[in-house]
């Protein structure tokens, strides 16, 4: 099958690139490069090229030649939707459809939207499945309800789209992440000795390794059509519904020696519980192979590997709210996040010097 994936270079992109390779698709990958400087460490594997573009710049003769489409390619998580709800609306909600509906047009027959299990907000200790009302409570998770209602409408006996509501992700990735709960905690407990949750750690959030999300993706590509056919997938398992104090607690356990602390109530209502049920159901194959447990070791081995320290930890590239703002107080970003010409960044009258001959 002949697969562009989005966000090829971010969190789970960079995983599920060579997963692609392994099946045998003929992958490329597209990323906007955002976040390329968060390389945290090399992993040997084999990557399909990547193609340097927004999807909002791509026209229909960009997709012409794919069979699927994976998008995993928007602003990612709700910090960072909040610290600007407009351009999040542009990137993930105009932006995501706009591509979706070129896809159409170019002949893509399967399209993969990563989703997310934030749609169901504050739910409180309720398990939701795909039929339970959505209460999005950031731009982020409305923007994922939007976008999800748009596809629905275009789904036609020549476009399946599919929509992946993933738990909340963990584990290691060489584009690595420290702004999701476990990795965050990992990495404070690692380069300080303590594990810091700033609220009473009562919020429930189920939790899904980047690796089982990618295997998730590939079931979604593979599937029969008129098994996921415009519909929506909780991904994860059941026995992953935590609260943040038992995340909290296990991570502590993992690196030895830790103090665990918690703050108050905060002001952050989001909590769900999550059934699986469906997914189970309709990709048979989909088994979720990462436990908490796991993910935390992984992570404590990786970190001893490269030998983390609080500055990497806490260093821009690896938190995606801080890089986007790093990219936009130096203008290399314009405010609709593109990339702004080098020649435009330099002061007025000032000139690039030639080329030097070797």
């Amino acid at each position: 099958m002949r697969i562009l994936y989005t966000g090829a270079d971010g969190y789970i992109g960079t995983v599920l690139g060579p997963k692609l390779l392994d099946r045998g698709h003929d992958a490329t990958g597209m990323d906007t490069g955002l976040y390329r400087r968060g390389w945290l460490f090399d992993d040997g594997r084999t990557r399909p090229m990547v193609i340097s573009k927004d999807v909002r710049q791509l026209s229909q003769s960009d997709l012409a030649r794919f069979d699927a489409v994976v998008h995993l390619g928007e602003l990612s998580n709700d910090p960072l939707g909040e610290n600007d709800p407009d351009i999040t609306m542009e990137v993930n909600y105009r932006g995501s459809v706009g591509f979706a509906r070129k896809c159409k047009a170019a002949g893509v027959t399967r399209f993969v939207y990563a989703s997310s299990c934030s749609i169901y907000g504050a739910a409180g200790a309720e398990y939701k499945s795909e039929r339970s009302l959505c209460d999005p409570q950031t731009a982020y998770a409305r923007c994922k309800v939007l976008v999800e209602q748009e596809l629905s409408a275009m789904v036609d006996s020549r476009f399946t789209p599919v929509f992946m509501r993933n738990a909340t992700a963990f584990g290691a990735s060489p584009r690595q992440r420290f702004d999701i709960v476990l990795n965050n905690l990992a990495g404070f407990a690692f380069t300080t000795g303590k594990v810091r949750v700033m609220s009473d750690g009562t919020p429930c959030r189920p939790l899904v390794h980047v690796e089982d999300i990618c295997q998730a993706i590939l079931c979604a590509l593979e599937a029969p059509r008129e098994a996921v056919c415009g519909e929506a997938f909780n991904v994860g398992t059941e026995v992953q519904n935590y609260t943040v104090r038992e995340i909290a607690e296990i991570v502590g356990e993992t690196f030895s020696g830790c103090e665990v602390t918690f703050g108050p109530s905060g002001p952050d209502n989001r909590s769900y519980r999550v059934s699986f049920a469906k997914i189970k159901e309709r990709m048979p194959d989909f088994h979720c192979q990462w436990s908490a447990e796991r993910g935390a070791l992984q992570l404590k081995t990786v970190f001893q590997r490269i030998q983390l320290d609080e500055a990497m930890f806490n260093s821009a590239p690896f938190t995606r709210l801080s890089e986007l703002r790093h990219l936009r107080h130096t203008k290399q970003l314009d405010p609709r996040l593109l990339w702004t010409p080098i020649g435009e960044m330099l002061p007025a009258g000032e000139m690039l010097p030639a080329a030097a001959n070797f």
